[in-house]
């Protein structure tokens, strides 16, 4: 199977998928296959915005009736959480439109939202408006990334499974480096949390 084929027959999918759990990486990927003409740039930023948006409205939800236990039974959430918590008590609005643009936030936000007193019509209200900036804003990105690669190299056509390979590759490396992050730091608070234990009468 060509790549232009695999594109076109699983791309609108992968980046719904992709958009749903976090995904700006098969956005921007989206975005470039639009520039190149595999897919509709429209068409790219509403799958995106539609996963996006049940993506974050589920975890909303599971924050809103699980978040309470789940922060109390992890306390090396508590440093992140207290972030986005005194976050949203300063600029809630701000916070729910752009919490997708905010690194190493963007997962946890709409768990503690839902763990919090914003009630569900306010959160989906600014949450649609949200989702539908970043999947603009963030495919329009990709298809413009297209038109500077091809500035760049020319004939972009010889270069294009390479230019795929480094986009995909890059977010790879970046969401391995938060993962690995957030592990360490999980792993700190652990420790610390072990040792206050020991040390208590």
């Amino acid at each position: 199977m060509s790549l232009e084929q695999l594109i076109a027959d699983y791309g609108y999918i992968a980046i719904a998928v992709g958009t749903f759990f976090e995904g700006e990486t098969v956005l921007v990927l989206g975005g470039f296959a639009a520039h190149r003409s595999y897919l509709e740039l429209p068409w790219v930023i509403v799958c995106a915005f539609c996963g996006s948006l049940l993506g974050d409205q589920l975890y909303y939800y599971i924050g809103r009736y699980k978040g309470k236990q789940a922060l109390m039974k992890r306390p090396h959430w508590q440093a992140k959480s207290q972030r986005v918590l005194d976050l949203l008590d300063k600029h809630q609005v701000l916070l729910i439109l752009g919490f997708r643009f905010l690194y190493g936030l963007r997962s946890v936000t709409p768990f503690l939202i839902g763990a919090s007193s914003v009630k569900p019509t306010r959160f989906l209200l600014f949450n649609i408006i949200g989702a539908a900036i970043w999947a603009c804003v963030v495919g329009v990105l990709g298809y413009l990334f297209g038109n500077t690669i091809e500035v760049i190299l020319g004939d972009i056509k010889h270069y294009e499974l390479q230019a795929f390979g480094a986009i995909a590759l890059v977010g790879m490396l970046a969401w391995l480096y938060r993962h690995r992050i957030r592990r360490r730091k999980a792993s700190q608070s652990e420790a610390s949390a072990a040792t206050r234990d020991r040390h208590q009468p």
